[in-house]
């Protein structure tokens, strides 16, 4: 099949999004209504970017399970799982019952608990390249301290990252950078692009403190790390003596060890958040323990690690059970291979009816794209892709399925084959809805 990347019909798709948004405006007044009532009080309505959309969000009134229910009353099925750190959908008795049992102990003890070392315990033996661990309480926390950790370490300022990266909200790489990123000294590479890393160690070989990459960069689409990509970083670092971050807040859940075991990779470091708390407020650094006992506080020159919450008892006692009792190692295997049949399955579809479209990514997590290229970094992304993306989010909404606005879908563990092939259905109705737009055009 031909490389349709940027020959969609923007206009009939256009055309198409404006009829689709008018409708979904219509059959949603009482969360227009809030959102309305939301901009008097907050800028846009909105305290949270990624959740804003136009001609305005749903507002999501309750969850259980796999389903959530929006203020005029529509179900869904919940394929975002809170971008993917509600693997356990919402209320799981397992979870309810650690937090119900944390509170009645008391919220905030003052002190260490009893809590936080089960739960480093568990990840440290969960994650081969992680000895030691330091709480956090959020992804973003957490790859602040992981760049602090190598920059002090190492006695070097410069840190390589990847256009395209994401390592939380002061860490964005997706235009190559954001006016609210951290200032610290980067170097941007090109993703699965050996070359670019190799080309900045040549021009800066003592001053690189570490390299920052996503074995699969999520929130730019779900495109994954090549293996020997990753493997050459992890060389190239050791050469130059610098250090290699993986940030996994996102990946750690694609396998029982997080995509570094999948890769056969040892990090000097690894970044964790998201799912691994249980639902709440979560985020974790670790690794080499010659690293990590820099902020060994008996030590008179430790690193500081400030935090309030940092081993706050919800997210401890929420996170120890949701790894011991339900998102096993056997449950990590079971519910990504369901992601990458899912995947298969949607897939051969767009090939047998001969669309311009993709899902990309592995296992439980995955993310539609315009045209059939092999998609390598955000480079290959079609720039016109997002209007696909519109369209496909307003029928999904309408199919009572909720996903991402930029075509991210997410499985969690109340998932099962009734629910992907009502996926399945849903994304093959879109096909016979709109196939007359999403024929591909000449160039």
């Amino acid at each position: 099949m031909n490389n349709f990347a940027i020959h969609i019909d923007v206009a009939a798709i256009d055309k198409a999004v404006a009829a689709a948004a008018a409708n979904y405006a219509e059959r949603n007044p009482n969360s227009q209504a809030q959102y309305v009532q939301a901009t008097e009080v907050m800028p846009g309505g909105n305290t949270r970017s990624v959740l804003f959309y136009t001609p305005f969000p749903l507002a999501i009134v309750r969850g259980e399970g796999c389903r959530l229910w929006d203020a005029d009353g529509h179900e869904y099925l919940d394929f975002i799982a809170e971008f993917t750190a509600g693997i356990y959908g919402h209320s799981n008795p397992v979870i309810r019952a650690a937090i119900d049992g944390a509170l009645d102990k008391g919220i905030n003890l003052s002190g260490h608990n009893l809590l936080e070392s089960r739960l480093a315990r568990m990840i440290c033996e969960r994650f081969p390249s992680v000895d030691a661990i330091r709480f956090t309480n959020s992804g973003t926390e957490a790859n602040l301290m992981a760049i602090a950790t190598a920059k002090v370490h190492t006695r070097r300022a410069k840190i390589i990252v990847f256009k395209g990266g994401y390592h939380g909200g002061v860490l964005t790489f997706a235009a190559g950078g954001s006016p609210v990123n951290v200032p610290h000294e980067y170097l941007i590479a090109n993703y699965n692009d050996l070359e670019s890393v190799r080309t900045i160690f040549e021009t800066y070989p003592e001053d690189v403190a570490a390299v920052v990459v996503e074995a699969m960069q999520g929130a730019s689409g779900c495109i994954l790390g090549k293996p020997a990509f990753l493997a050459g970083l992890r060389e190239m670092t050791t050469a130059y003596g610098a250090l290699l971050v993986f940030d996994e807040v996102m990946t750690s859940r694609l396998a029982p060890g997080g995509l570094q075991q999948t890769l056969g990779i040892h990090a000097d470091l690894t970044t964790l958040g998201k799912y691994i708390g249980g639902g709440m407020s979560f985020g974790a650094f670790g690794g080499r323990r010659d690293l990590m006992d820099q902020f060994d506080p008996r030590n008179r020159a430790a690193t500081p690690h400030a935090g309030t919450f940092n081993n706050n008892v919800l997210t401890m006692a929420a996170g120890a059970a949701g790894l011991a009792e339900l998102y096993t190692p056997a449950a990590a295997r079971e519910l990504n291979a369901m992601g990458d049949q899912l995947r298969r399955e949607l897939n051969a579809m767009c090939t047998a009816r001969r669309v311009p479209m993709q899902f990309i990514g592995t296992g439980s997590l995955m993310n539609l794209q315009a045209g059939t290229q092999e998609i390598r970094s955000v480079s290959d992304l079609d720039p016109n892709g997002n209007i696909l993306k519109d369209l496909f989010f307003f029928h999904m909404i309408e199919q009572g399925i909720y996903i991402a606005r930029r075509g991210f879908i997410v499985l969690s563990l109340p998932i099962t084959p009734r629910e992907t092939g009502r996926m399945l259905r849903a994304v093959e109705g879109f096909i016979d809805r709109y196939e007359s737009v999403l024929k591909p055009v000449a160039p």
